[in-house]
């Protein structure tokens, strides 16, 4: 488990690094200040921003957890001067509070980064314990947290930089709560599961079980699903896909290409659909681009890979990669909506949990289709998640201008929740980190976070955010 949170800290270092990088960070940073500062609650707040709107922020079931789950227990780890075993331990708290009280809202109009309710509770738990609070601080400070949760406009959120407060927003309101808790001001208690509280307005299929289910033996961090690159649901797996088709297929070059067909799940053509109506080419809002299939996809088949550079100026504009991308057509596959329910991400545990109740939300979700194929695939609810995965997949077939053709699929996206990825997180998110300009030496430290004393862990985090 702390194996697993090393390669968390590590992988939201490198995010927030790809954050200070672009010019949308820098200017986050020119309005609110560095990283680290000397107050820990802003910097928990700066720290949460500059990682979480380029989508390279990790994933679990259920949640975009380490925005606030890592952020906000880096700032206040280091302005307390705890050890690495503490720090660790507060980003493991934080993630199975946040994880488990979105799971418990999965089946709602919210989900993914809009989901940000995730980060009340990620937020309030992992400043909470790095601080030692006691039990009646933890109660007012969520009860408080939860008393406004916030509710994204996707107008905003896909067309604006208004996308850079997803996650400051809610810290900022959750370290609002932790004072206002230490202040003596006093939060409802059952604020999550009252007739009138959070899950009746924010689920439509409410399941207060998942808050508690398997305590001590459901590991929600288990669940963890890291992010190579930019991009949204189901984007992963066709741009893995893209990049090995540019190794098999080099040179591969714009003019060469005939057309591009991506195979997906429902889930990947609904995100994609929300944001294409942004999507106009080079001038495109950043929020939009992240989530649209056709600009990663031909941005990889002909570079390789994709990293946070291709999201601006100059490789934003090259009308290569447009004409290609304007060569992409997304199609449902429904074996792979199956395997996505199958899984236990983003949302299939929540269906199994919910059971017969699930019908109406999968068939306003996706239609009557939908609902069927998640019933297909429903099985018994997870006793454990040891062998968690997250199926988000795709199948990338490439048909070239001389009359070849050539397809690659994945069904787990590199780094996503699988077994691949609990055999090799470490080295994985070390390439992460290299890859975003940090150090060797942070990098290869990040596996000895459990023996790191207070000096060793704050100059640790300031070489990494160096």
């Amino acid at each position: 488990m702390r194996a697993l949170a090393a390669s968390q800290l590590l992988s939201q270092l490198a995010s927030i690094r790809a954050g200070i990088a672009h010019p949308l960070g820098r200017r986050m940073i020119e309005g609110f200040g560095p990283p680290l500062q000397a107050d820990p609650r802003t910097s928990a707040c700066v720290l949460a921003g500059l990682g979480s709107w380029l989508n390279l922020d990790d994933t679990a079931y259920a949640g975009h957890l380490s925005n606030s789950t890592v952020s906000v227990p880096l700032a206040y780890a280091y302005a307390r001067r705890l050890d690495g075993p503490a720090l660790l331990a507060a980003v493991v708290a934080a993630n199975e509070c946040a994880a488990r009280i979105t799971a418990a809202a999965t089946l709602g109009p919210l989900r993914g980064h809009s989901a940000v309710h995730t980060h009340l509770a990620g937020a309030v738990c992992g400043r909470l314990h790095c601080e030692g609070a006691d039990d009646a601080v933890w109660r007012s400070a969520i009860g408080l947290a939860f008393a406004m949760p916030n509710w994204p406009l996707m107008r905003a959120f896909l067309a604006s930089d208004a996308r850079l407060f997803n996650t400051f927003t809610p810290v900022r309101t959750a370290m609002d709560s932790c004072d206002a808790a230490r202040a003596g001001l006093h939060g409802p208690a059952d604020i999550l599961e009252h007739p009138d509280g959070f899950l009746d307005r924010f689920a439509s299929v409410p399941l207060p079980d998942a808050v508690s289910a398997g305590l001590g033996e459901r590991w929600h961090t288990e669940t963890l699903s890291f992010k190579m690159h930019p991009g949204g649901p189901g984007v992963d797996a066709a741009v893995d896909c893209a990049a090995a088709l540019h190794r098999e297929l080099a040179p591969c070059r714009a003019e060469d290409i005939e057309d591009v067909v991506v195979e997906a799940s429902l889930y990947t053509l609904f995100a994609g659909k929300k944001a294409a109506s942004y999507v106009v080419g080079p001038g495109s809002p950043l929020g939009a681009l992240v989530l649209h299939t056709p600009y990663p996809v031909a941005t990889a088949l002909l570079t390789g890979g994709l990293t946070v550079n291709d999201f601006a100026a100059p490789l934003l504009n090259d009308r290569m990669r447009w004409a290609v991308a304007e060569r992409v057509r997304l199609v449902h596959d429904p074996a792979l909506t199956k395997a996505l329910f199958a899984s236990d991400a983003p949302f299939g545990e929540a269906v199994r949990q919910a059971g017969e109740a699930a019908g109406p939300w999968l068939r306003a979700f996706g239609g009557e289709e939908v609902a069927q194929l998640a019933k297909e695939a429903a099985g018994a609810v997870r006793p454990s998640f040891a062998s968690a995965a997250k199926a988000t997949g795709a199948r990338v077939t490439v048909r070239l201008r001389d009359g070849r053709t050539a397809s690659r699929q994945r069904m787990i996206p590199l780094a996503a929740a699988g077994p691949h990825t609990r055999a090799h997180h470490a080295e994985l998110m070390r390439h992460k980190f290299l890859e975003f300009g940090g150090a060797e030496e942070v990098a290869d430290a990040a596996v000895h976070l459990e023996s790191m004393d207070a000096d060793d862990l704050g100059a640790w985090i300031e070489r990494a955010l160096r």
